[in-house]
C-alpha cells in the first residue's frame, strides 16, 4: 500500500488570508492568491521554519523552546465555518475574524482528517497537515467587536470545527477558487 493515498475527495479554495501582526490583533487580511514557501506566506506572523514552542507542546519542550514551525497555516472549512456561525447566532462568519490562512470547501469531516494527509494544488505545491487546530479564546474580542456576544460564544462553537493547522511541502502559488485534492496516509488507525 503505498504511502500517501490520492482520494477522490477534490475541495476548492474559497478564501485566502494572512495575519500581518498579531499584537495588533488575530484577524486576518483577505488575499487573491498566496506564495507557499517553505517558511509559509511570506507576511504572516505564524510564518518561520521554526518558532518559540507554546502551551500546546508543554508536555514536551519548555516554553519559548525553538522547534520546527509545524503550524504554518491555519485551515478551515467552509461547512464547519457556518455551523460555527450559526452556533454564535450569526448568519457568517468572516474566516479573517479566526484568523483563517484558508478556506476550503468541499471536504468533509475537514477538522478530523488524519495527521501527514496532504492537501495538493494545481501546480503541484502541496500542504501537510498537521493536526486538529484546538479552539481558542484569541477571535473572540476580534468578533465581539463587530457582533457583540457573538465572539463569546466562539470556543465552544468552533469546538472540533476548527480546522487544522499545517506546513508547507512544496513551494508554489495558490489561488482562489483553485481545487485541492486530499492525499491520506495509507495505515491503519493507531491503537492504544
Amino acid at each position: 500500500m503505498p504511502a500517501l493515498i490520492p482520494t477522490d475527495i477534490i475541495g476548492e479554495i474559497v478564501w485566502i488570508g494572512r495575519v500581518p501582526d498579531r499584537e495588533a490583533s488575530l484577524k486576518s487580511e483577505p488575499l487573491s492568491e498566496a506564495t507557499l514557501t517553505y517558511a509559509g506566506i511570506p507576511g504572516e506572523i505564524h510564518g518561520g521554519l521554526t518558532r518559540p514552542s507554546c502551551s500546546r507542546v508543554v508536555s514536551q519542550y519548555p516554553k519559548g523552546t525553538d522547534i520546527r514551525n509545524v503550524r504554518q497555516l491555519s485551515v478551515m472549512s467552509a461547512e464547519e465555518l457556518a455551523e460555527i456561525a450559526a452556533a454564535c447566532g450569526l448568519a457568517t462568519l468572516e474566516p479573517s475574524f479566526a484568523g483563517a490562512s484558508l478556506v476550503i470547501k468541499g471536504i468533509p469531516d475537514f477538522t478530523h482528517v488524519p495527521p501527514s494527509s496532504r492537501l495538493q494544488f494545481p501546480d503541484g505545491s502541496s500542504l501537510v497537515v498537521d493536526m486538529e487546530n484546538q479552539p481558542c479564546h484569541l477571535p473572540a474580542k476580534g468578533i465581539n467587536a463587530d457582533h457583540p456576544g457573538a465572539g463569546d460564544k466562539f470556543k465552544a462553537a468552533a469546538k472540533d470545527k476548527r480546522g487544522v493547522t499545517a506546513w508547507v511541502e512544496r513551494e508554489g502559488v495558490i489561488h482562489l477558487g483553485d481545487a485541492v485534492r486530499l492525499h491520506v496516509p495509507g495505515q491503519r488507525p493507531w491503537r492504544s
